[in-house]
């Protein structure tokens, strides 16, 4: 039983160390005590010493012995020239009371296998809620890895103090979270991806199914028109899942000179450019990849030709060290309680239809794009109605 709670439980381990260190410990001590007293009692044995009597010339007139007794001061036993024998008796000194100088006086009631154990039992007492509640956090992070293993993607474990394990387990949550969000993504993305695939193809069969045996042109063009929607989408949605992606390789990063990038995309949907007054030229060039740019650029000009009802221009600036894309419409423009979630992937405004054109997608890739350059995107009031959407990138 002891062996498998030992086995099993971190705390178990950490408790017994403790104490059998503290036991250690004490057993040393006392073998240094013993030593040390032993030493003494050696240093202070009786040892004999020649003694001479010497009279008022200096002259020898017997020898003998001096012993030193602890306890009981000198004894000296010497014998005259003439054949006497005498003892002289010297008293010890007196001394200050506590124990003698350079002995540890270690005196109890018990014996020492009994001392032991009490030192043992306290130190076991006071150490174990304290073993306990480190292992415990412990215990706590344990269960919710294994929850979190078995399905549980939403378990996150306390976050208590400021230790290691309190670092564990908050690296634990921000890597529980981060896969939680792509795995929901991911299955977002699937779901909507597979309704939104089979608006076209079902048009498609239909268009199939009406142009009989004689097509006409009519049916022929709507055939290619889903075709074209069909590839699109399906290029989105593989472009999405790359962005999502982190270790993706998306294109080389080069030097791109927004101005002109902005010019191509605006002459192929006739909107207006402006460059802001006093611009320094080197903050319209970022480092990126051109292609992307150019896709978040595009996507924001043919979500304001779609929704924005009125003309469309775009300017760029800076602002604070960073470039500013802004793409301007004059639409109904955004509640402020959608303008976060139009950039999740395949939602779409209330109201809207898919005659519009457009699946959800188009928003989404341009915020993946601009963190992915280590910008961000808003949406926000255009003064005179409309709704402007801004780029900010870093030089």
């Amino acid at each position: 039983m002891l062996l498998n709670l030992y086995r099993r439980h971190l705390y178990v381990r950490i408790w017994l160390a403790v104490v059998a260190g503290v036991f250690i410990l004490t057993l040393t001590a006392n073998w240094i005590v013993r030593e040390a007293a032993e030493s003494e009692r050696e240093r202070l044995a009786p040892l004999p010493r020649e003694v001479a009597v010497l009279d008022s010339n200096d002259k020898p007139i017997g020898s003998g012995t001096a012993t030193r007794v602890p306890g009981a001061g000198l004894t000296f036993d010497v014998t005259l020239d003439d054949g006497r024998a005498l003892t002289m008796q010297v008293a010890p000194r007196g001394r200050p009371p506590g124990p003698p100088p350079g002995i540890l006086a270690w005196r109890t009631p018990f014996g020492l296998g009994w001392m032991v154990a009490i030192v043992g039992f306290i130190v076991a007492l006071g150490v174990y809620p304290i073993v306990r509640r480190l292992t415990k956090r412990l215990e706590l992070l344990q269960r919710g890895v294994q929850r979190w293993g078995e399905g549980d993607l939403s378990v996150r474990v306390p976050e208590e103090g400021q230790d290691e394990v309190a670092d564990l387990s908050n690296g634990f949550n921000a890597a529980a979270a981060r896969i939680e969000q792509l795995v929901r993504s991911h299955k977002s993305l699937l779901a909507n991806a597979s309704h939104e695939l089979r608006s076209p193809l079902t048009r498609i069969r239909m268009s199939l199914e009406l142009m009989g045996d004689r097509p006409n042109p009519g049916a022929r063009e709507e055939i290619s028109r889903n075709i074209a929607e069909l590839d699109q989408l399906i290029d989105e949605i593989l472009l999405a899942s790359r962005l999502d992606a982190k270790e993706a390789d998306m294109g080389t990063v080069e030097t791109v000179d927004l101005t002109g990038l902005a010019a191509e995309e605006c002459a192929r949907v006739d909107a207006d450019l402006e460059v802001k007054e006093g611009t320094d030229s080197s903050a319209l060039t970022v480092l990126g990849v051109p292609r992307l740019l150019r896709r978040a650029i595009r996507n924001l000009l043919e979500n304001a030709g779609r929704y924005g009802a009125g003309q469309t221009s775009v300017e760029i600036g800076s602002r604070a060290g960073q470039t500013e894309i802004r793409v301007n419409d004059r639409g109904p423009g955004v509640p402020v309680t959608q303008r976060e979630r139009i950039f999740e992937p395949f939602y779409r405004l209330p109201g809207a239809s898919e005659r519009n054109g457009g699946v959800g997608l188009g928003l989404a890739l341009v915020k993946s794009i601009t963190e992915r350059h280590g910008g961000s995107v808003r949406c926000e009031d255009r003064p005179g109605g409309g709704a402007s959407f801004v780029i900010t990138l870093p030089h």
